[in-house]
């Protein structure tokens, strides 16, 4: 949309958002902010949350989030409140497969649920991406070797390396989308044949130009992704500072949001040139919106599928702890994890509070 087109959506958009914001409310669900996996067994809101970051709903409707400083996945059943541990061992890294409860896992960042329940996660510093079996909860690696570097495209997934596999999506049923965020590039694994290919980024830290072929083009810190319901991509660039679609009609990278600078800045106005600060989470909102964990300035963001605009739902811009209740004036602490339930309800791993919180409208 032309820019001049863009300015006249704001006022009207900025109305409307503060009439959608008075009726929102935040509440924390999980997390005392003490730093410590604790309080299995019982009700969530008296139970330690070791840095919250990824969130996902699982096929039995509880939510589940992945513990980045815990070394966890944690479970909350969203009828009863009570929180349990699913994966790993509390406060113990390692890289460990096998039954649940025994396994290890490395600074876990994101998490994603399959259409049969099936889990993966990005298990960041064991260089691999991680599945738990609905059925057998068994964990198994399914792409990264376990060292740190880059090969192996156009071999098994399992023998390649990567370095800092930091964020997972699903490409439907048929393959994972990885964020290899030092190697600058999203790898993508085939789960039918087990091949893994670099599908975008050429491990340059440059910019990224606007409509630029998929295919050999820089992408500057590559830290998280959502699948859009047509199919194409949103990809986020942490050390970019920027947000691109990847239209997967034309095989281009279309500019969405961010200058390519670190600030808190452009609210109601024109999301690309506004100012990110190390975007990342993303989840696409009920109206396929895009919403942003823009963790340094300790907000949640969203760019307007509409009108291009970018706004601010949670937080000031400020580092803090609530309070709960109006969006706006609830600080936050780093959060790194958003995501979306079939309600249209937005769910955020505020990392450095050790909280997860609920944003209902």
């Amino acid at each position: 949309m032309p820019r001049s087109l863009i300015s006249c959506f704001a006022t009207l958009l900025l109305a409307a958002s503060a009439t959608v914001a008075s009726a929102a409310e935040i509440r924390t669900i999980a997390g005392t902010g003490d730093k410590a996996v604790s309080g299995d067994g019982g009700p969530a809101l008296k139970a330690g949350t070791l840095e919250p970051f990824g969130l996902d709903i699982g096929p039995d409707g509880a939510l589940y989030w992945a513990e980045f400083g815990g070394q966890v996945i944690r479970r909350m059943d969203l009828q009863t409140q009570i929180v349990s541990t699913y994966a790993g061992v509390g406060g113990k890294a390692g890289y460990r497969d096998g039954a649940a409860a025994q396994a290890l896992f490395d600074q876990p960042h994101e998490i994603r649920f399959d259409s049969h329940g099936n889990l993966y996660i990005s298990d960041m510093r064991t260089q691999t991406i991680r599945r738990i079996d609905w059925k057998t909860k068994q964990v198994s690696t399914v792409a990264g070797s376990g060292k740190p570097g880059f090969a192996g495209d156009g071999g098994p997934a399992t023998a390649a390396l990567l370095d800092y596999p930091i964020s997972v999506a699903l490409d439907g049923d048929a393959a994972l989308l990885i964020c290899d965020i030092k190697n600058h590039r999203v790898r993508r694994a085939d789960l039918t044949s087990g091949i893994i290919q670099t599908v975008a980024g050429n491990g340059e830290k440059k910019p990224t130009p606007d409509g630029a072929p998929v295919a050999g083009t820089p992408l500057n810190g590559p830290r998280t992704l959502a699948v859009e319901a047509d199919g194409n991509v949103i990809i986020v660039l942490r050390e970019g500072n920027a947000v691109y679609r990847w239209n997967r009609q034309s095989n281009t990278l279309q500019h969405l949001a961010g200058d390519g600078k670190s600030g808190y800045s452009g609210d109601g106005g024109d999301a690309r040139v506004a100012r990110l600060s190390g975007p990342k989470g993303v989840a696409i909102g009920p109206h396929g919106d895009i919403y942003l964990a823009d963790t340094e300035s300790n907000t949640i963001r969203v760019i307007r599928k509409a009108s291009g605009i970018i706004e601010t739902v949670i937080g000031d811009g400020k580092k803090g702890d609530g309070p709960d209740g109006d969006p706006r004036k609830c600080q936050l602490n780093r959060p790194h994890g958003v995501f979306f339930d079939k309600a249209g309800d937005l769910y955020v791993g505020d990392s450095e509070n050790n909280k997860v919180r609920k944003l209902t409208w």
